[in-house]
């Protein structure tokens, strides 16, 4: 069996990858390597190139009719971003994926799984996000998202098409063999900007300390991203249980703790990893700061049989080895 991953090379695509990998089945990478890199697709078979190349998608239907799933990672993510040029986002999440569905569905495989966002609910009053939570996307790259579920849920009814869309919010972490990790030295995350501040050696600011919460401090979904590769697999692997062959569906199903974490819970987790030196500090929260979400993954243990396995504190170890790793990686190719 073979699975198509477009965005194979990124972050999230290429730990799917591994994943798959690991259990027998071959992925066959497509990615443009924009923002992806070229050493992720090392060993599996890779097409360069944009999801958009409806010649090229089916070319690689041509020499791999036995792809049985399309795994559609490819996007742009960067919530700033879509702010500041929404025509790019909606080109590429909107419009290409349009076209990508079209060829997927002209070569006759009709199982796809979406990686999407929970990023589009409207949390609950207790912060809480389900499948049933209305939709709210906040930004241009949201918007990009539900707008291509939405579109996807169109063509499964009039076409055939089955889709599964995975719905998450922050993935940390890295390939616990180190083989893949984040692209972006300098991520904008929490996590982020605390290993940043770790190897600068300044303080964390912890930007809005007075919100509705346990501790005072905005909640963030995070989960590792070896356990959102695993829901991926899972989805594969039980995708005509979940959306039975004949039965044109499009399946919503969210990936989360369950509780999330705080700010100051994740200073707390990366204490516990690289010691009590780690500074942080309070500070006013930002222009644009939000008070966050979390998932409730109910629905993903009863469908997929998923549920977390990595700890926050493994997520911080791994992404802290991957830092480093990726310094090497870098300055291999530089």
């Amino acid at each position: 069996m073979k699975v198509l991953i477009t965005g194979g090379a990124g972050f999230i695509g290429s730990t799917i990858a591994s994943v798959f990998a690991e259990r027998g089945v071959t992925p066959v990478v497509l990615d443009s390597l924009v923002t992806g890199r070229s050493e992720f697709t090392a060993g599996k078979i890779f097409y360069q190139g944009d999801i958009g190349d409806g010649d090229l998608v089916d070319r690689v239907f041509r020499d791999h009719p036995d792809i049985a799933v399309t795994v559609h990672c490819a996007a742009l993510i960067v919530v700033p971003d879509s702010m500041t040029d929404p025509l790019r986002y909606y080109r590429v999440n909107l419009t290409k994926t349009l076209e990508l569905a079209e060829h997927v569905h002209r070569n006759g495989c009709d199982r796809m799984i979406f990686a999407s966002t929970a990023g589009m609910y409207r949390p609950e009053p207790d912060l809480s996000v389900t499948e049933e939570s209305g939709l709210d996307p906040q930004n241009p790259y949201t918007r990009s998202k539900m707008m291509a579920e939405h579109m996807l849920g169109d063509l499964a009814a009039a076409y055939g098409l089955r889709v599964i869309s995975l719905r998450y919010l922050n993935p940390i972490g890295a390939d616990p063999r180190l083989r893949t990790g984040l692209q972006n030295s300098k991520p904008t995350h929490a996590l982020g900007k605390m290993i940043e501040c770790y190897h600068l050696g300044v303080p964390f600011k912890i930007t809005g300390v007075d919100w509705d919460t346990r501790d005072g401090t905005a909640v963030r979904d995070y989960i590792h991203v070896w356990d959102i590769a695993r829901a991926f697999y899972e989805a594969a692997a039980r995708f005509d249980t979940v959306v039975p062959p004949l039965t044109p569906a499009y399946e919503v199903i969210n990936l989360g703790t369950g509780d999330g974490t705080t700010v100051r819970e994740l200073v707390t987790a990366f204490r516990e990893v690289v010691g009590d030196g780690f500074v942080a500090e309070d500070a006013p929260a930002r222009p644009g700061d939000v008070v966050g979400a979390y998932v409730n993954p109910a629905k993903a243990e009863a469908l997929l049989g998923w549920k977390p396995e990595y700890t926050i504190e493994d997520a911080i170890r791994h992404s802290l080895l991957w830092a480093e790793r990726r310094r090497d990686l870098d300055a291999e190719v530089a």
